[in-house]
């Protein structure tokens, strides 16, 4: 039996995630008191009636005081052995105030003297214990909501037993670093095939690129060293209790070389993860 807990900003998704889990059989709670965390772990644990898998939702709504406390009641349940998996989602500022501006939402922590601003701030100060702490890390700014259910589905319940979740995202350094992503490596040095205006239209998918970049021994070499670097070192993250590991690689658009890498080294390494997705942000294709 696992304990799933959902934190982060308001606005950034909670509730849909916890709606997407008690579809899919989870026992959920919104809101829970923080201070009912060890006892709800207690009941978990002891209990055999069958109780379906659990996940709660622990945020800014908490009572400040009982919030603080989380992270010791985290490592409290860690030490003792109980099986807990945290998901923080988030997006950026600009995003959330735009979010809160159309769906004319009260934010928790706004009151006459604080602005809708200043309390998506201080939201981030109050929760950072615990993102900080999170095995999963979503970051949903520029997220539909089909996408998000799509990513929980894949990562939190159709591949829950397994051990490590792989994420290869390529993206434009143009649109800025991805936020969550664990590792980040930077593909820009390689030959373009954008330069090429027989190829400038074309992506990583497809088969006149892949074989402009195949050609490439600097594009083999980087493939190489990266692949070498993970299959050294995902064991070292994964029995230091890693669940999910997210490898960003970016070229300047998002479009070639980024593209390219990151599917090839996602069909490498789904040779021996069973759990390995592929994401291109600029194309807004997911697999």
């Amino acid at each position: 039996m696992k304990l799933t807990i959902i934190s982060g900003r308001s606005g950034s998704g909670k509730s849909t995630v916890l709606h997407i889990l008690e579809d899919r059989g989870y026992y959920c709670i919104d809101n829970l008191p923080a201070s009912l965390l060890p006892t709800l772990a207690n009941r978990i644990s002891t209990d055999s009636t069958g109780i379906p898998h659990v996940a709660v939702s622990i945020d800014a709504r908490n009572i400040s005081s009982d919030l603080e406390k989380v992270p010791e009641y985290l490592v409290d349940l860690k030490d003792k052995n109980f099986s807990t998996e945290i998901v923080f989602l988030d997006a950026n500022s600009q995003t959330l105030l735009k979010r809160f501006s159309e769906s004319r939402r009260k934010h928790p922590l706004s009151t006459e003297t604080i602005g809708l601003r200043e309390a998506i701030d201080k939201e981030s100060e109050l929760l950072e214990a615990i993102a900080v702490m999170a095995s999963l890390s979503i970051d949903t700014s520029t997220m539909s909501l089909h996408q998000l259910r799509d990513l929980v589905i894949n990562r939190l319940i159709e591949n829950s037993e397994t051990s490590l979740a792989l994420l290869f995202q390529s993206f434009g350094y143009k649109n800025g670093i991805p936020v969550k992503a664990d590792l980040v490596y930077d593909v820009r040095c390689l030959p373009n095939p954008y330069w090429d205006t027989a190829l400038r239209s074309q992506t990583g998918l497809n088969e006149d690129v892949i074989q402009f970049l195949e050609a490439q021994q600097e594009a083999q070499e980087m493939y190489e060293d990266i692949r070498d670097y993970l299959e050294k070192w995902l064991p070292r993250f994964e029995s230091n209790n890693r669940s999910y590991i997210t490898v960003g690689l970016g070229c300047t658009g998002g479009q070639h070389r980024s593209v390219y890498l990151v599917e090839k080294l996602g069909r490498h390494f789904s040779n021996n993860i069973s759990n390995v997705q592929v994401r291109h942000r600029e194309l807004g294709v997911e697999s």
